[in-house]
């Protein structure tokens, strides 16, 4: 298959999807697409469209599986897709991942000249609900109310309010964009963090990288909702955590290894910061041994913010697929400089 290939990106800020790519000349050789997942490859390649005669539809759930099929692959639409086959891959011209992230793929021996697409826009709604559900958790007192309610006890305490406080959306991409719609119909004062400090409506205001420390100062509740990259790892540690005020609760959503979790441990056990609400970890599953378990201002959940629905997602991919063979820009690329 002979083509050309032409990316455009728009300067953005921990933004993912500013960038579309071009196939100047559409394949017209029938296509080789490989459908990856562990557990529901069935489940996705079912819910695959496309034109008859133009698509050769293989599945594979295992890494031996995925081999039998990785050197005929054009297209590759996959979730946690062994890193180690793609070197094999040489007919590869575009990845699909069933998810948000890609740190993992951007880690391996990435072939050159492959266009890389997340699935954009599903995720949102999911984690802001996520998010502000936990929200309410801290200002209406849910958990003491249920300890209560077993033990018939009648123990009046008055909630609190979001309405005024301010939440600070670390990455106002698609998700953190979500978020701050949310937060904001429940009338917090929402303000962001980006890389340039380039505005977005969503939120009243956004502070640039530079002004991490005064934006965490500024707000009652902080998401984490930025992609993994080499200047987000570790992001926020002991000067961060001393930054926030001491009634202000942490919410990881992104990755586990934006937070340094020894500072972390710290900032909550002498009482830094009032509490986490985390959601991705360092290392997953987490350990049981972990400190997080045990604390009582720490909610655990297990990577479940934005959970995956097949039909959602093979939407959006059958979409590009759709696109692809047209020679059409391909939704949600992600800038491998950029890694977003």
């Amino acid at each position: 298959m002979s083509s050309s290939w032409d990316a455009a990106c728009q300067d953005g800020a921990w933004e993912p999807g500013a960038c579309a790519i071009v196939l100047r000349m559409p394949p017209k050789a029938p296509v080789t697409v490989l459908v990856y997942h562990p557990d529901e490859t069935q489940a996705y390649a079912r819910l695959v469209r496309a034109p008859r005669g133009r698509v050769r539809l293989r599945v594979a759930s295992t890494p031996a599986e995925a081999m039998a099929h990785v050197e005929e692959m054009d297209v590759l639409y996959a979730w946690d897709f062994p890193p180690a086959l793609l070197p094999h891959a040489k007919r590869l011209r575009w990845i699909q991942v069933m998810g948000a992230g890609v740190d993992r793929l951007l880690d391996a021996p990435f072939p050159p000249r492959v266009a890389l697409t997340r699935a954009e826009g599903v995720f949102g709604p999911w984690m802001a609900e996520y998010t502000l559900g936990w929200l309410l958790w801290t200002t209406q007192h849910m958990e003491a109310f249920r300890a209560d309610q077993r033990q018939r006890r009648w123990e009046p305490v008055n909630p609190t309010r979001l309405r005024g406080k301010t939440l600070g959306i670390v990455g106002l991409g698609s998700i953190g964009r979500a978020i701050a719609r949310i937060a904001r119909a429940f009338e917090m004062h929402v303000v962001g963090v980006n890389r340039t400090g380039r505005r977005v409506p969503e939120a009243t205001r956004v502070y640039p990288r530079a002004a991490f420390h005064e934006a965490l100062a500024a707000s009652d509740y902080v998401v984490l909702v930025v992609p993994l990259t080499p200047e987000t790892r570790g992001l926020v540690g002991e000067a961060e955590l001393r930054a926030l005020r001491p009634e202000a609760w942490l919410v990881n959503i992104g990755r586990g290894s934006l937070i340094q979790e020894e500072a972390l441990v710290r900032a909550l056990q002498e009482r830094w910061v009032a509490g986490a609400i985390l959601d991705v970890f360092a290392t997953e599953p987490l350990l049981p041994e972990h400190p997080f378990w045990g604390m009582p201002n720490v909610v655990v959940t297990p990577h479940i913010s934005g959970p995956s629905d097949a039909a959602e997602i093979t939407k959006i991919f059958n979409e590009n697929l759709r696109r692809f063979l047209e020679g059409r820009a391909l939704r949600g690329r992600v800038d491998l400089r950029r890694r977003y």
